[in-house]
């Protein structure tokens, strides 16, 4: 093989893996953004065996309005809580950007007396939430 061949088979190599890395890319963020749709879901109804799924066991939750960090186990006991104000109500919810493994997503929670516009961070590994932190950013959800 002379050079000019072998430089055509380097140059199809480092395609092909940068090609690769791409798309595992583009398959972790997929999976990344459908675990957090399955978070909003979950949370809508409180859905304590689902949400119990998608946390990981050494979860970190931080509720900043309210000086808040809770485990797992913490926040699902909050739910029975969370059900009652969460009845009626609809989340909208849209990802803002996410890399190096952290989604930012922009929430409405449309309560039937109120609605808040949120900003909440979520770290997602091995296809469970790992840490996730909210605050508010508008009372109502304008800006949406």
């Amino acid at each position: 093989m002379n050079g000019k061949a072998r430089q055509v088979m380097n140059v199809r190599s480092v395609v092909f893996t940068a090609a690769a890395v791409l798309v595992a890319i583009i398959a972790a963020r997929a999976d990344d953004r459908a675990i957090i749709s399955r978070w909003y879901s979950a949370l809508l109804v409180a859905d304590r065996t689902e949400l119990a799924d998608l946390l990981a066991d050494d979860v970190r939750i931080k509720l900043d309005d309210l000086g808040i960090v809770q485990s797992k186990q913490e926040f699902i006991a909050s739910l029975d809580e969370w059900k009652g104000a969460v009845a009626g109500a609809a989340i909208r919810h849209r990802v803002e950007k996410s890399e190096g493994g952290v989604t930012t997503v922009i929430a409405c929670y449309d309560f039937p007396d109120n609605d808040m516009l949120m900003q909440e961070t979520f770290a997602v590994a091995d296809n469970h939430i790992t840490a996730s932190s909210q605050a508010a950013i508008a009372e109502n959800c304008e800006g949406y």
